[in-house]
């Protein structure tokens, strides 16, 4: 005889899952988490000193103090001179080069120790990144709190790190050179490039760091792909102008050619090619380097209006946000670099200028990171979901 049975005994028993179910989020889990909130807190801190040592490196080319110290000595050139004759036996090394020889002959030494302490103050924030990085990745390390797939990213943060001290050296080596009263602009321009190839590479990790692997994954599947490859372009062009930039400012070819929109009335000017050979034209000359801002820069502004354009109709609202706010920024950039070039580029516009491009190559990087991993509206809310 058949022993009877509950319909709700059966039901409950089929409902029952197998012991050997795989259990929701079972993927998700098996990946180690990581103390994601923590490194990003540490890589904005390393974004904001980085953002810093920008602005002083700026204001060490602008006070004409980058060739203040002659060695790189990046243990021992920690501590300043302390006495007397420390302070003489460096005068004595910077009267040795070109750049005192034929711009500063006759200066003092109480003059001579403002520009060392700006070139000093730059090279110490650079060893005080280094720290800061050095102590948060082994720091995360050793606790075993780094994330799955994230350790070559934050290891690549440092090695980058390293090899801008070792550019940043090379650039100054330039100026050390027979003839020269600065450093070389193209040294410059590399040297100042990859400084924003790291600010935009921590900006990505922070932006990542923000969301969770789970809702990334979801994101990825309904990214704007035409959106995030017009966004890719643009970032591209405004590594393009930056370079071109850090040329400008190298050879202070923005204190020429004071007029807009031509150049001393000229929509080139002839002098554009006098230096020979002919390549050092595209470095060395104030009037073809200008000239070449400024073109990139009326073929950037052109860009960034055709994404936008893409942009202002996504579905989401976040993304379409992200790409208002680096119109406004191209539109308040172009604006402030044509008025630094009327002005003949006084350290105050250079310096705004030069912080302008780092917000605007961020909100570039935050509008591509939207089209990628849209932040979608939730049934319940009906609201974009926050990072």
């Amino acid at each position: 005889m058949t022993q009877k049975r509950s319909i709700f005994e059966e039901v409950d028993a089929a409902a029952r899952p197998a012991a050997n179910a795989p259990k929701p989020g079972a993927i998700a889990a098996a990946r180690r988490p990581g103390a994601r909130r923590a490194i990003r807190l540490w890589l904005m801190l390393l974004f904001a000193l980085l953002v810093v040592m920008i602005a002083v490196g700026g204001l060490t080319r602008l006070t004409g103090s980058g060739l203040s110290i002659t060695e790189w000595r990046p243990v021992t050139g920690a501590l300043p001179p302390m006495a007397e004759a420390e302070w003489l036996a460096e005068f004595e090394k910077y009267r040795a080069i070109p750049q005192y020889a034929l711009l500063n002959a006759g200066m003092s030494l109480a003059e001579f120790k403002v520009i060392y302490w700006w070139e000093w103050g730059h090279r110490q924030l650079g060893r005080l990144l280094g720290l800061v990085w050095a102590l948060g990745f082994l720091g995360f390390l050793l606790a075993r709190r780094i994330p799955a797939g994230w350790v070559p990213r934050l290891l690549g943060l440092g090695a980058l790190g390293g090899l801008q001290g070792a550019i940043g050296w090379w650039m100054v080596a330039s100026g050390l050179e027979e003839g020269m009263i600065a450093v070389a602009s193209y040294r410059l321009a590399v040297h100042l490039g990859l400084a924003f190839v790291i600010l935009g590479l921590i900006a990505w990790y922070v932006m990542l760091l923000g969301r969770s692997e789970a809702d990334l994954m979801q994101a990825r599947r309904i990214r704007e792909g035409r959106l995030g490859r017009g966004s890719t372009g643009l970032m591209h062009f405004a590594m393009l102008q930056i370079l071109l930039g850090a040329l400008v400012a190298g050879i202070d070819a923005g204190r020429g050619y004071v007029d807009w929109p031509l150049m001393n009335g000229f929509f080139l000017p002839p002098e554009s090619f006098d230096l020979e050979p002919m390549w050092r034209n595209f470095f060395e000359n104030p009037a073809l380097v200008q000239f070449m801002h400024r073109m990139a820069g009326y073929g950037l502004v052109l860009l960034a209006l055709v994404v936008w354009l893409r942009g202002r109709v996504s579905p989401h609202a976040a993304t379409r946000g992200a790409f208002h706010l680096m119109m406004v920024l191209m539109l308040g950039q172009a604006v402030l670099g044509i008025v630094t070039v009327m002005q003949a580029a006084p350290w105050q516009l250079a310096i705004a200028h030069q912080f302008g491009a780092v917000l605007l190559w961020v909100a570039i990087l935050r509008a591509r990171h939207h089209a990628f991993y849209p932040h979608a509206r939730t049934l319940r809310s009906g609201r974009a979901q926050k990072a």
